[in-house]
């Protein structure tokens, strides 16, 4: 059940590498390409794809409850992939959205700004300028959805397990380094442990879908683990009317053994002198 994430950078080669890292292993591509091609069974339009892939919030509140239950979808359709094996991630915040499962070889592909510019210039056959605004905004972007969605610096070497700076190293060459490293002994060792945290992450989202789809819970406050099947409600609402929903549509998924649920009610306070 060997799994390889790629963060990259616009302009740093991370296509090509993670196309033929995957031809070269025989894995199948978790990229955008294969998130629209899944969409619809999730009940994902293509639009909405587009919206929340990879897209930091809006900060207005209607936008960003949509958004989130997207990225949730989306996060289904990977980690799903994921528990098959076998799969290169290509982005979406893999490396976050798979943190507690061992056997995960975390790749980033950087390469210095000006050659990232040159590259993706090139490539798209664009005038150096805008492509130098595309890269940066690229970066941005990127940037502040792992902040916020994982609060994370996209930048510390410290989540990865390898990463590999294109200026000089040839696609071919960074093919190989993958390839070789993912057959790590440390790797493989931890695969039978990881496929249980997969199911329990899966069984978490599935959770997270449910109530982030109920009209009747604010789920802002909410904080939602399982493990071995067991999920545990935590955080707070707003009403014991909303604390009783949220185990309900916990325990109406399939796979959940048993709900605890320590969600706190704190209700609104009332202004005494609106009355």
């Amino acid at each position: 059940m060997a799994i390889i994430t790629i963060s990259r950078e616009m302009g740093s080669g991370g296509i090509p590498i993670a196309h033929k890292v995957a031809e070269e292993l025989g894995y199948r591509l978790i990229d955008g390409e294969a998130i629209m091609a899944a969409a619809e069974a999730y009940g994902l339009s293509a639009e909405a794809v587009e919206q929340a892939d990879e897209k930091p919030p809006h900060f207005v509140d209607t936008l960003d409850s949509k958004q989130s239950l997207d990225l949730h979808l989306i996060e289904l359709i990977i980690l799903e992939a994921a528990l098959k094996g076998n799969v290169v991630i290509y982005g979406r915040g893999g490396q976050d959205l798979l943190k507690d499962v061992n056997s995960v070889l975390r790749t980033r592909i950087i390469a210095p700004f000006e050659d990232r510019v040159e590259r993706w210039a090139e490539r798209e056959w664009l005038d150096p300028d805008r492509a130098r605004y595309l890269v940066r905004k690229s970066d941005q972007q990127r940037a502040g959805f792992i902040l916020y969605y994982f609060d994370r610096n996209w930048e510390n070497s410290v989540h990865y397990d390898l990463t590999i700076n294109t200026q000089r190293l040839s696609v071919d060459t960074a093919v190989q380094i993958i390839c070789n490293s993912v057959k790590d002994e440390n790797l493989v060792s931890v695969k039978a442990n990881s496929k249980r945290i997969l199911s329990d992450l899966i069984l978490r989202k599935r959770v997270e879908i449910a109530i982030l789809s109920a009209t009747d819970i604010d789920a802002y406050l909410l904080e939602i683990t399982v493990e071995n099947g067991v999920v545990t409600l935590a955080g707070q609402v707003h009403s014991r009317a909303e604390k009783k929903a949220a185990e309900v549509h916990a325990r109406s998924i399939e796979g959940i053994s048993n709900v605890q649920n320590n969600i706190g009610v704190v209700e609104y306070r009332t202004n005494p002198l609106e009355h």
